[in-house]
Parts: structure tokens; sequence; C-alpha cells
């Protein structure tokens, strides 16, 4: 008999340890469902196309190519990931790693800020600069605030001086610097108002007396009694409008006065509108304006021009779609052409934008359907429809949700407790607590039996039933057999991580005994 084996009879030291802490299995799928790895770890997130991470216990890892660990992040959990950064959080804080793995900061601040190749750091007043082509942090001290700009430039403030630390002169303060939506950084000097580049080096001198951001890189101005309409420029910012006569810009409306009379509607870099007989204008929308004139007319105007020219006889017209607009008269909701003309009467409570030629009115409280004619396509009895998409709308009724055909028709009678479209025209569902799968016709292809569902893509739906998660395609047949805690998908890679638990039995192997025991043996 082997030794070893006999051995496990007269030990003198025997242990056999059954453990019952429960631990997690990953199995790593191609997309042809070909098994690749199997891995052990409590959880794995996806954060991008390189980047993923491994949980074992209290620890995390930064994974290789092939996922094994690769760098430990040292915290506990990740805080928060902007590439390139990956902030991590600890007992003590919070600190980055480089998606390469270096370690960058140390897991001890309260919050950090990132930008490409920057990150600032604070710990209440006192804030810390990292640097990445320098591969440096810097103590910039205590400070009422700190931030990094959208293209980059880090503005501090010390009391109410300003400055810009990583610029060429450092130590020269301002009295404003803000920061917006555009690239150029906002400054004010006892000179008067500039615009910086993102290399801290002035665009537009500090001599201009009133300065404000409107949209992008344009900016309002005022200066030696002219009013202006600059656009910034990495080198030098232009002058795109200027004018004696006043501009306001209130309300994100930009309006020019001429002889305290208004006559023109400005967008950022010049005229939208040059029209006598102007007495108020109304922004209802992104680039679009109700524009009301003194013979009681009324036009909307959008970014191009008139989208419905003045027309006498209405109060309101709203933004609308196909060439057809809601408009309101005398209380009540038509329908006007481009051309200002009635194509549809103003007799209902409400009516929405057009959407394959249909939109939903409202009589009285309830909605239905009504075409582009003015005939009424169903009675209304809804609560609530949403516009149409390729056929089919969302229509809501006594707490319940139907899909409504260009006809007026319910597609599913029965009703569901929720229904979301997908972004290709597929319907999620849910009823009873039990989740389905519609096409874009309406019709089952998943049966309304599972706790959870996700369309991942065409013939790739996750599902959930009795707390176990599989793959499932659009006929019902089984890709990935429900048996899984977690399934994450990986489409970048074409690689399907599944997440099951086990009960590990570990037995530790026998001590030989020593020749001395042999010998009393």
């Amino acid at each position: 008999m082997n030794k070893n084996f006999t051995l496990l009879v007269g030990l003198t030291l025997t242990f056999f340890i059954s453990e019952t802490a429960q631990s997690q299995s990953w199995e790593v799928y191609d997309t042809k469902i070909q098994l690749q790895s199997r891995l052990i770890y409590d959880e794995i997130d996806l954060l991008s196309e390189t980047v993923r991470i491994g949980k074992t216990g209290s620890g995390l890892s930064l994974l290789s190519s092939d996922l094994r660990p690769a760098v430990s992040l040292v915290g506990t959990e990740i805080y928060q990931y902007t590439e390139p950064w990956i902030l991590v959080k600890g007992p003590d804080g919070i600190g980055a790693f480089h998606e390469y793995g270096q370690q960058v900061l140390p897991l001890e601040y309260e919050k950090i800020q990132t930008y490409f190749n920057l990150l600032l750091a604070s710990k209440g007043n006192e804030y810390w600069l990292y640097q990445r082509g320098k591969n440096k942090t810097i103590y910039m001290g205590e400070l009422d605030e700190a931030k990094i700009t959208n293209t980059g430039l880090v503005i501090i403030r010390k009391g109410n001086e300003y400055s810009l630390p990583l610029s060429t002169n450092p130590d020269k303060t301002f009295e404003l610097l803000a920061d917006n939506e555009g690239e150029f950084v906002l400054a004010k000097e006892a000179t008067g108002y500039g615009l910086i580049n993102r290399e801290g080096d002035y665009v537009l001198d500090p001599i201009i007396d009133t300065l404000q951001h409107t949209h992008g890189n344009f900016y309002y101005g005022y200066n030696q009694e002219q009013y202006l309409l600059i656009e910034g420029n990495d080198i030098k910012s232009n002058i795109r409008y200027n004018s004696f006569h006043k501009i306001t810009f209130e309300n994100d409306i930009m309006l020019e006065y001429i002889h305290g009379k208004l006559r023109r509607v400005m967008e950022d870099d010049g005229i939208l509108l040059d029209d006598v007989g102007m007495t108020a204008v109304d922004k209802i929308g992104k680039d679009l304006y109700t524009v009301h004139f003194r013979d009681s007319k009324i036009g909307l105007l959008g970014k191009k021009g008139w989208l419905v020219r003045p027309m006498l006889g209405v109060e309101e017209i709203k933004f609308g779609n196909e060439g057809l607009f809601p408009a309101k008269s005398k209380g009540a909701f038509g329908v006007v052409n481009s051309a200002g003309t009635w194509v549809i009467p103003a007799q209902y409570a409400e009516i929405t934008m057009f959407s394959d030629k249909i939109a939903a009115y409202r009589a009285t409280q309830n909605w239905g359907l009504i075409s582009a004619s003015g005939d009424l396509i169903n009675t209304a009895h809804y609560d609530e429809i949403k516009p149409f998409q390729k056929g089919i709308a969302i229509a809501k009724s006594a707490g319940k949700f139907y899909l409504l055909n260009s006809s007026g028709a319910t597609v599913n009678p029965e009703g569901f407790d929720t229904i979301y479209r997908t972004g290709d025209g597929y319907f999620m569902v849910e009823k009873s607590g039990k989740a389905g799968l519609l096409d874009s016709n309406g019709v089952e292809v998943i049966p309304t039996e599972f706790e959870s569902l996700r369309r991942e893509r065409k013939n790739f739906v996750i599902v959930q039933k009795n707390g176990l998660t599989g793959v499932i395609n659009e006929t019902g047949e089984i890709i990935l057999p429900l048996a899984y805690e977690k399934i994450l998908v990986d489409w970048a890679n074409e690689q399907i991580f599944t997440k099951s638990s086990y009960i590990p039995t570990v037995v530790q192997a026998a001590e030989e005994p020593t020749k001395k025991n042999k010998k009393g043996a």
C-alpha cells in the first residue's frame, strides 16, 4: 500500500476542515457561448472596454486583460470612474489610481476633481494638485475655493483674489475668474473684463466695461457706448456684431432697440430677425420664440426664420412637427400650418404635436386621437397618450397601459402595469410584477413571467426567474440557463460574465509523522 495513504490512519496531527463560507465563482464565455475561463471573485465591475475590477472580501484589484489580479487598489469600493482615473474609497477617504494601475493619490481625501491630466484633491479647505505630465503632487495651501474648468484650467480663490496657478504668471491676481460651458474663462481686472484661453493667456484684453457669457463660446458685452457680441477664439477673440443701439440680454433673450422701439431679435453672433412693429418676444424653447406685433399678430420664430408666419386671431403658438403647430385662440386649441392658416379649428382643450400624421387631443379630461386633416380617429377616453412612433403609441387608461395602432385600436386589450419602448422599437412590459417583451408591432415574443428582463440586443435577452438569471432569445430558446446570480455583458470584447455561488470544501494536508513517532508505533 502507498506509504502516503497509510499515514492518514496513524497520524499524530490530522485536519479535516469543511469551510462553509460562501464564495463567488464567475465563468467567462465568448458570444458563441464557448467557455473561456473560470474566476473566483465576489464581484466584477466592467468600468470600460479595458478597465475591469475584481472584488474579493474587502479587497479590490485592477484586472489584467486575462482577468487576473494585476494591481491592488487598496480601498474597499470604487467611488467613481472618469477616464482615465479610478477613484477608490477606503476607511480614511478617497484616493486615485490611473487606469494603467499607478496609484497617484493616497486614500485620504474628502473630494477629488478630475481632468484628463489633472487631479485636484481637498481635505477641508486644504488643496493638493496632481499633474500627470510631471508625475508630481503639489500642496496648494488653504483656499476658499479651487476648481478645474472644462478646458483644464485650474482656478483658485483666496478671499477676493483669484489666480491661475498653472499659468505662465501664477502670482497674478484677478478680481474675478468665472468658467462657463464654453472654452474660455471670463476674467475681470481693474481695467475691465476679458477672456482667457486654456493656456491661461488673454484672447480678449481686459478692457470691456461689462461682459457676460451667453451660449457656447459667445459673449455679450458693452464698451465705450457700444453693445458687443463677441466670439471667443484660441488666438484672438472676434467681435461679431457691434451697435450703438441698446441690446438687452434678459431671460435668455437678446433684443435690439432702435430709438427706444423693439426692432431686432438677436442670436449669439448677430441678427436673427429684423422687423418693424414688434412689441414683445417670448422664448418657449431652445432657439424658439413667439413674436408679438402691434397689429395683434403672433408668429413662431426658429433658428432659421419663421416656423409659423405672423397671423391674426391667435393667442399662443406651440412648437410643432410635420409642418403642423398646435395653436390657441379664444381659449381653445387647434392646429395651424407654417403659412399661418388654420388647418384644424380651435375647439379642443389641448392638442399635442403631430407624429406619423397623428396627434392626441383633449376635449375635457380625457385624450383621443386626431388626424392631420382634423378627423377624429377614436373617442377621448384615455388618461394619457404618448407620441406615435412607427405606427404605435402608448396610452394609459384606468391605471393600465395599452398600445394603440394608427387606427386607434388597442393592440393589447388586457393592458399592462407598465410599458417601456426600447431604442429599436420593441416594448418591455410588466404585469403583476412580472416582465415580458413585445415586438415592434405589439406581438408578444417573451411572456410576462420573469422577475426582470433586459434586452441587450436582438435575440439576447437577460431574464431573471425565481431569483436566478439566464439568457434567452426572442423565441424563448435558452442561450444560458437560468442558473446564475448575475450576468454581465462586454460586447466590445465579446465576453459574457456569469456569477454563481458555491461552498468550497478545503482539506488540509496531514502532517507526516516524525521518526520518533514511527518507532513508538
